[in-house]
């Protein structure tokens, strides 16, 4: 068996086309189940995400043009799509390129942000999907695992995940920098759109005590809100709320500043001027330049974002280089692995035969115990005839190898039955 991939992702694709091509949570149950029963394919694991879909599967057929074929044939069906269509955007991963392409993946390194976390609890849904619709087996397992354990040893052994390269990654670190935890601090998040809520869901996966939302639309504040237990506010309101604000994040569309240095002075005095870290990440900007002049507040723009993120991804790109090195050695050892694999199923059958042999010979002599002949003669009977059956076949082998100058059989032969002994002597005879 061998792995493939077949796929497309961010760099292959457009925005539009990778949103037509995306697997639903609700579809997801039925298509992995689905791909699963193709003839070519015994193991299969699907990866949908906004930047990537991708097939994981274990083929048991050496027929790869048609294992290609058939693969690109269900997906277009599923999806309802020409495959002319889709001829400059698929990629197809052969088995070696298949393990290092998900320990790629896995880490970081074929995100569009480069180490980004978040694709690694992508990945452990797609394998705990494929365990729900039991369509996960050995070795597909063995590769989601693999990859999930090389992820976590490349950010343990380089800088990959350590620097921000987001807006909004840069902003909660930050935010982490200043107080350390966060699990008993309130953010307001001003604004609704896609960067706030990234935020937000940084903020949200390390353990924000509680979450504001203000936007100018209080349905659409709503409804982010209740995805991280919050509470929504409006505009308007934001004087009201601001002294129990320890983080401020901002970014609207908004011509003018919506938060003025009076409002964030008398905020001040309600904390007893308990710090309050502020980041405007709007063009123009939410909050007056005056703010930053204010004890106790920690303000920072866009700009100086930008600066931390320019100086983070040239870290991260040399963390990429150290990532790439610790991934070639891991996919050697995968192969291993494998290869290791593939020998224990010749080991096991050679030694099934070998307990036949020895149970029937083993009968056979207690047959002429039973039958009067001395304990002696029926243990020189066992000794001969086992060594004679145990080496019939492979005696038969190297003597066909001989006939036929195959001299490597015959030195794998000498290996396996007289291991360091090359020598070839026997024993004497007394």
């Amino acid at each position: 068996m061998s792995l493939i991939t077949l796929g497309l992702n961010h760099k292959t694709t457009s925005v539009k086309m990778r949103e037509r091509l995306a697997f639903t949570p609700e579809n997801l149950p039925e298509a992995v189940k689905s791909l699963a029963e193709l003839n070519c394919i015994s193991e299969a694991a699907i990866l949908s995400t906004c930047n990537r879909t991708e097939l994981y599967c274990t083929i048991n057929s050496d027929e790869n043009r048609e294992n290609d074929r058939q693969l690109i044939e269900w997906f277009c069906n599923f999806h309802k799509i020409s495959a002319s269509e889709l001829n400059d955007h698929l990629y197809l991963h052969d088995h070696e390129n298949t393990i290092r392409h998900a320990l790629k993946v896995a880490s970081g390194l074929d995100s569009m942000v480069l180490g980004e976390p978040q694709i690694l609890g992508q990945m452990k849904q797609a394998y705990a999907q494929s365990n729900t619709q039991g369509t996960m087996g050995t070795l597909l397992g063995k590769l989601f695992q693999h990859a999930f354990s090389v992820a976590k040893q490349v950010r343990t052994d380089t800088e990959i995940g350590s620097s921000p390269v987001s807006v909004a990654f840069a902003a909660v670190s930050l935010s982490k920098q200043i107080f350390g935890d966060l699990d008993q601090l309130t953010a307001l998040m001003i604004g609704a759109g896609e960067t706030i809520e990234l935020a937000a869901r940084h903020l949200d996966a390390n353990k924000i005590k509680h979450i504001i939302i203000a936007n100018r639309s209080v349905e659409k504040a709503e409804h982010l809100a209740e995805q991280f237990n919050g509470e929504a506010i409006s505009l308007p309101q934001i004087s009201d709320y601001l002294a129990r604000a320890d983080i401020v994040i901002s970014s609207t569309a908004s011509p003018l500043p919506i938060l003025g240095k009076g409002a964030v002075e008398k905020a001040l005095k309600k904390r007893k001027h308990k710090p309050i870290f502020m980041c405007d990440i709007a063009v123009p900007r939410d909050v007056e330049q005056e703010v930053g002049e204010l004890d106790d507040i920690y303000l920072y723009t866009v700009d100086d974002l930008q600066e931390i993120i320019q100086e983070n991804l040239e870290s991260r790109q040399q963390a990429a280089e150290q990532a790439a090195d610790i991934i070639e050695v891991q996919v050697e050892n995968f192969l291993n692995w494998q290869r290791t694999l593939e020998s224990v199923d010749v080991i096991r059958d050679i030694r099934d035969n070998a307990e036949h042999i020895s149970q029937d010979v083993l009968e056979k002599a207690r047959k002429q115990i039973a039958q009067g002949k001395s304990p002696e003669e029926a243990l020189q009977f066992l000794a001969r005839t086992l060594t004679n059956k145990l080496l019939h076949q492979p005696s038969t082998q190297l003597r066909q190898a001989g006939q036929e100058s195959r001299h490597d059989l015959l030195e794998y032969g000498r290996s396996l039955f007289l291991g360091n002994d090359t020598t070839g002597t026997r024993p004497t005879k007394k």
